[in-house]
């Protein structure tokens, strides 16, 4: 039976063999009869003829597709990553489907580019014929080439198509008119690919087939379950007005400092242009763009028990007057004007300053000194001046620029994973040593690590990791363990949470709960990404968060009774327990204090700190966080909904509970405490220190809790104090102090010591024992939660026990 589509305005004549995607089918009539053999004639032998047709929305398709030689490769098209701004895959191409368009995305900033396909290890193919489905348009100016890399990084192509046929296969040669099987055959065979690499314009075949002989390679392992400790999940992104006042730079504001303790971590937005003014010319303490004094936040936050990450972003002055007025911007690739990205050497002038700086507030008290300059120039009489300082021991991360997938600010802005990965081997270590002495991070300290700057598309995150690490291999080489020498420590991307999984991109009306969005499959992604070709390395997110002002696309909203204050912290508190849970090793939020509150522009209300140094709801929960169990680790997941998250830290288990969800909703729950007779739990309270605990009594060990969508934490015991013959040590746990009680002959002094698990000394006191019954009063308030050994000496005798400070 012969069919006739009759949906479409022009019929489509087509054979029992083949079918249509779309459209409904009715037995054809008579006179039609007569017009398939000529339509058939057409389609063999009278191509252009069919092509005119084709315009009249008139195809034929008769008899059987021809076959290509050899067996079907298999491609798995979520393997391809694609070096540009792109927002879907190249799935597509590879999913039997001759009828659908591939579609990669619309505003990409370059309009011809590279996909690459790796071959894993122990993967082989040979390559004899090759296929494209032609689908609608014709792209001869525009042709798409599939090439292959080989082991010695030649580029060979090896077939083009240019779209000239219609709703037909096609061969690798689009102007010969060579037809049936030998049509797709290569003119040799193809061997020896460590990559596939297509280029295109972002027009596509419907379908590629690959044909020949095929070797299956080692199927890659699952990333293994990371132990995250929480405290690494508070950091904040910061600038150094956030701890010094622009009209006293050189000293700490303690108000501001107060509000910087409600966090673990601070990302320090640190402009080029304070570090280098006038090119060559490097200052710290004071900055001579702003006056700032970087030594004095930088010891002040190691004493506070503060991680600095120090993120070097923009371009100076000096660097921007390079390029032509109307391209002059801080957020340009970090080269100057006419520069090649694609050479290392191009950024030289960045990693001179990032050796400067490694130098100076690194751990390496051995940097060679004759390489280290700074402007010794007073600004005016009597201006203190800048002094050459080596290994400070004060940072120990350094961040390479900030988003240089910028899409947003066009190409003067945005590096491809490939363009990127030669500016951090000249970041790194001066592209292995090959651009001078005093350049690069490593070669002024080899323990510093180097951070690679945050993507802000953090769904196509992976692709642009990739191709960092397939240019490592090309230009870098192998380390002699066999490792790629890769030039960066950490992973980095950016996510903020909305209702359509946009992140940055715009489309979104209102931010999400980390847990209902496509956070958990982004952070998978990359860990699984970092497993497979980075050896595990770290994955860290740099910024994330919520606003408040309600006209954001990424604001935070109202639930249930909630305000939004106290639902961004709900979401902000559960976005650092989301990405422990993850496997994330280090979060940083955006950011410490608000831009402009009553701006609706994204990012512009996300602060967590007041205007007037006050914590607000969210802060207030972190804060809380960290005190109660920042030093735990995460260690499983026991339920899903509510979530019951496990930390520990030294054998001591400590659970979080939390229903997923962003309704107002709540659930109850039983949970099973191995025994303990007793458990405080806590709940996050606004405008506190410290969280409202509650001590429960178990029942056989159990105890029921009704759980929301604000977090909730649970630390079980099963003993109310220490007691042995006539030593007592009690409250057991404690939150401010403990009593130590002897009672026995023994008169004498008595010495009190309290260490850490780790048997580390935290405090020391002696006390003389003058009557039978002794008891004394030791503080623990300073000590952070967590367990302790508390060891009393009386003479030859030794006692030593556990307690437990809480809250």
């Amino acid at each position: 039976m012969i069919w006739i589509n009759t949906k479409k305005p022009m019929p489509i004549l087509t054979t029992g063999l083949h079918t249509h995607s779309y459209g409904y089918y009715r037995p054809m009539k008579k006179w039609q009869f007569f017009v398939i053999p000529f339509l058939f004639l057409f389609y063999l032998y009278g191509s252009s003829v069919a092509r005119k047709l084709q315009h009249f929305g008139i195809s034929a398709v008769a008899g059987q597709t021809p076959a290509a030689t050899g067996t079907k490769i298999p491609i798995d098209g979520k393997r391809w990553y694609q070096l540009n701004n792109i927002s879907n895959g190249l799935e597509g191409l590879f999913d039997n489907d001759v009828n659908t368009k591939v579609l990669t995305g619309w505003g990409k900033i370059l309009p011809n580019y590279d996909a690459y396909y790796p071959l894993q290890e122990g993967e082989e193919i040979t390559i004899e014929s090759v296929r494209f489905y032609d689908g609608e348009g014709i792209y001869k100016d525009k042709p798409l080439t599939l090439s292959i890399i080989n082991e010695q990084w030649q580029r060979i192509p090896i077939a083009t198509f240019t779209g000239e046929k219609y709703n037909s296969w096609v061969g690798p040669y689009p102007d010969r008119k060579t037809t049936g099987d030998a049509q797709f055959n290569l003119d040799s065979l193809v061997r020896g690919a460590r990559y596939l690499v297509i280029n295109s314009y972002s027009v596509f075949p419907n379908e590629i087939e690959l044909y020949g002989t095929y070797k299956a390679g080692k199927t890659p392992t699952t990333a293994p379950a990371k132990t995250i400790q929480l405290k690494g999940m508070l950091g904040v992104n910061a600038f150094e007005w956030d701890f010094e006042d622009g009209n006293n730079p050189l000293v700490i504001n303690e108000s501001k400092m107060k509000a910087a303790r409600a966090f673990r971590g601070i990302r320090h937005y640190m402009d080029w242009q304070k570090l280098e003014q006038t090119q060559g010319d490097y200052t710290f303490n004071p900055t001579h763009s702003g006056g700032w004094d970087y030594d004095v936040i930088y010891e002040r936050c190691k004493a506070e028990g503060i991680e600095v990450l120090a993120c070097l972003k923009t371009l100076p002055n000096w660097m921007v007057s390079s390029y032509p007025t109307d391209q002059r911007d801080a957020e340009n690739i970090p080269v100057l004007y006419g520069k090649d990205y694609t050479n290392p050497k191009s950024y030289i002038e960045q990693a001179k300053v990032a050796f400067q700086y490694a130098a100076r507030y690194g751990s390496n008290a051995n940097v060679e000194r004759s390489l280290l300059s700074v402007n010794s120039k007073p600004r005016w009489t009597n201006d203190r001046i800048n002094t050459v300082k080596v290994g400070m021991d004060l940072i120990k991360y350094i961040e390479c620029d900030n988003e240089r997938d910028k899409w947003w600010k066009g190409r003067k802005a945005y590096q491809t994973g490939r363009e990127y990965a030669a500016n951090l081997s000249a970041f790194y270590d001066g592209h292995k040593n090959t651009l001078g002495a005093g350049v690069g991070v490593k070669n002024a300290d080899p323990n510093m690590q180097v951070v690679m700057g945050g993507i802000a598309s953090a769904y196509a995150g992976t692709d642009y990791v990739q191709g960092m690490v397939d240019w490592c291999k090309e230009f870098r080489g192998y380390k002699a363990d066999g490792k790629v020498d890769l030039c960066w420590d950490v992973i980095n991307y950016h996510l903020y949470s909305d209702n359509t999984n946009s992140s940055q991109g715009g489309s979104s009306s209102r931010g999400a709960a980390p847990e209902v969005s496509t956070a958990i499959k982004v952070a998978k992604n990359f860990i699984q990404m970092a497993h497979q070709i980075a050896y595990d390395m770290p994955v860290w997110i740099t910024e994330t968060g919520y606003d408040v002002n309600q006209g954001s696309p990424l604001k935070a909203i109202a639930v249930g009774n909630k305000t939004v204050l106290q639902t961004q912290a709900d979401w902000i508190l559960r976005t650092a327990m989301f990405y422990a849970r993850a496997g994330i090793d280090r979060v940083f939020f955006y950011q410490m204090y608000d831009d402009n509150a009553t701006n609706p522009v994204k990012f512009s209300s996300s602060g967590l700190i007041n205007d007037n140094q006050t914590r607000k709801p969210a802060a207030d929960y972190l804060c809380q966080f960290n005190k109660l169990l920042g030093e735990y680790y995460y260690k499983e997941t026991l339920n899903s909904d509510p979530i019951v998250d496990r930390y520990e830290l030294n054998g001591q288990s400590a659970y979080a509970l939390v229903v997923p969800d962003e309704k107002g909703r709540t659930a109850e729950y039983s949970m099973d405490l191995d025994g303990a007779g007793w458990a405080n739990v806590y709940t996050p309270v606004v405008g506190s220190d410290s969280m409202q605990v509650e001590k429960v009594q178990t029942t056989g060990g159990k105890l029921k809790l009704s759980v929301t969508e604000t977090p909730i934490f649970v630390v079980p015991f099963k003993d109310s104090s220490v007691k042995v013959g006539a030593f007592q040590i009690y409250p057991n746990p404690a939150t401010d102090h403990i009593n130590v009680a002897l009672n026995n002959a023994n008169l004498g002094n008595l010495q009190v010591s309290i260490f850490n698990v780790r048997g580390q000394l935290y405090k020391q006191l002696a006390f003389n024992k003058s009557n039978t019954s002794f008891t004394a009063k030791v503080d623990l308030s300073t000590l952070p939660f967590g367990l302790y050994v508390v060891e009393v000496k009386q003479g030859t005798q030794k006692m030593s026990y556990k307690i437990l400070k809480s809250q």
